[in-house]
């Protein structure tokens, strides 16, 4: 079964896919209380899951319910690399990177067999070296593949 959290951000997701404009506005509230949980635990998916690491930009104001605007960013090719890449740095831990493979996954930026591969090879396993440069080894691979299947699908 569902958690609550992973209902709530296919609700959400689902909204969006519906939004002409690529943007819905939400009541906290209201939507706490259709799912029957606490607002925070809104407030937890939002920031969680919609944030601008994912491509999502999160609008908040105060007051009448906790109105919240949601809007999915489209960012160029070049761009979205580039945050990728940033967001790797010089060193990346095994959970981390495989947040960023999923959201490739996600987006479908990448097949379920690349999205399997991916995670092989920056596992643990994968890297044997020693603990000191294992994150850096795993950051350079991540990068090399991202920008190989980027440059591979012009």
């Amino acid at each position: 079964m569902a958690r609550i959290s992973d209902l709530i951000e296919m609700f959400i997701k689902e909204l969006l896919e519906g939004a002409n404009d690529r943007s819905i506005e939400i009541q906290r509230n209201e939507l706490a209380s259709y799912f029957q949980c606490a607002p925070s635990q809104i407030n937890y998916v939002l920031t969680t899951r919609f944030n601008l690491d994912k491509g999502y930009f999160i609008e908040s104001r105060r007051g009448g319910g906790g109105h919240i605007k949601i809007l999915k960013i489209n960012m160029d090719k070049n761009q979205y690399v580039r945050r990728i890449i940033d967001q790797i740095g010089e060193n990346i831990s095994k959970m981390k990177g495989i947040s960023i493979i999923n959201i490739l996954k996600e987006e479908e930026i990448i097949t379920e067999r690349e999205h399997l591969l991916m995670k092989a090879a920056i596992s643990d396993r994968s890297i044997n070296t020693p603990m000191n440069i294992k994150d850096g080894v795993r950051a350079n691979l991540l990068k090399s593949m991202i920008v190989s299947i980027f440059n591979y699908r012009d």
